[in-house]
């Protein structure tokens, strides 16, 4: 990779995304940029530039995780900043998109959130998104501006065929329908078997895993999703598999979110290894399942991504290799 051009090229952080941000410079080989986020008593924020972005082309990383709602407007915050110094072009780098899963109206009376975000992200000044696995991939279409839709598929495949000695006879199983694609995907990516599981929603946070289609007995199950949000649906299908005679089970996915009774579920689950990665900063919340769990960062893959972008290259290459997403 050639060197970029540093004079014009900045990399800036808000607070759900400084140490990928980080990552992401050491990488490229530059320094981040200088920026600050202030938050005062009455809970609204303040972003300040620290250097001059006059003509630069400014990258800004922000996961619009938990606390979803204060990481968005700091995002959008830092957008309007960056505009209003005159920075020539303004890429939001969102790792983690926020409210992915209101993506359409399923009852009366309901908003279509992901599209009211893509308005205001567009609305406060960005040129350009760059996002990691969206829930779903039509939201790509929501934004009146480019997107560039990575998958970490890169990521987690370089870990497998790391591994994939010692993981021994191996199936692929999606947890749910709507994964079969990507499932399949990683099957033919690994020379595995491919298994699909039935599953029934009760409620907002409760699921039952039913019906297996496919033989997992005296195999090493790996199961990828885009997120594990609760864990109801990765951890009712890990119980299934092994009533299944699987040997072992494998979770993976790309966000981490990690949400109400998920750290105890997991942690009580029949799921040997959970690996995530880094879109959503890591702190200490992980701690209950640290026995469990394995974070791969992806700062090299949108490293690259940002490279490409600022030197107005081609972004699809870095996608090629199983990127599908979940629907």
């Amino acid at each position: 990779m050639s060197p970029p051009d540093t004079g014009r090229l900045k990399i800036f952080a808000g607070s759900a995304g400084g140490a990928l941000a980080s990552a992401m410079c050491r990488h490229l080989g530059i320094q981040p940029g200088l920026g600050r986020t202030t938050r005062f008593d009455d809970g609204e924020l303040l972003v300040k530039l620290d250097e001059d972005v006059r003509g630069r082309d400014c990258f800004v990383v922000q996961s619009t995780c938990d606390p979803v709602n204060r990481n968005l407007v700091e995002l959008l915050i830092y957008i309007d900043c960056l505009r209003r110094a005159s920075a020539s072009r303004i890429t939001a780098v969102i790792p983690y998109f926020g409210y992915a899963r209101q993506d359409r109206k399923d009852e009366g009376r309901v908003p279509i959130t992901a599209k009211l975000v893509a308005n205001l992200i567009t609305a406060a000044g960005a040129n350009r998104v760059l996002c990691m696995d969206l829930h779903a991939a039509q939201i790509q279409g929501f934004f009146d501006l480019p997107v560039d839709h990575l998958g970490a598929a890169p990521v987690f495949l370089a870990c497998f065929r790391q591994r994939r000695a010692a993981m021994g006879e191996l199936v692929v199983v999606s947890p749910d329908v709507g994964n079969v694609k990507m499932a399949k995907s990683y099957a033919n990516a690994l020379d595995a078997e491919l298994a699909i599981i039935h599953k029934r929603r009760t409620s907002g946070s409760e699921v039952t895993s039913t019906n297996i289609i496919g033989d997992v007995r005296g195999r090493t199950v790996l199961m990828i999703d885009d997120m594990i949000s609760t864990g109801g649906t990765i951890c009712e299908a890990a119980r299934l598999v092994m009533d299944n005679g699987a040997r072992s089970v494998v979770a993976a996915a790309t966000h981490g979110v990690l949400v109400g009774p998920a750290l105890q579920r997991l942690a009580d689950s029949a799921i040997e290894r959970i690996i995530v990665t880094d879109t959503i900063p890591e702190g200490d919340r992980l701690a209950p399942i640290a026995h469990k769990v394995e974070v791969l960062t992806v700062s090299a893959l949108l490293g690259k991504a940002v490279h490409r972008i600022h030197n107005d290259q081609s972004v699809s290459a870095l996608f090629s290799e199983t990127g599908e997403t979940k629907r």
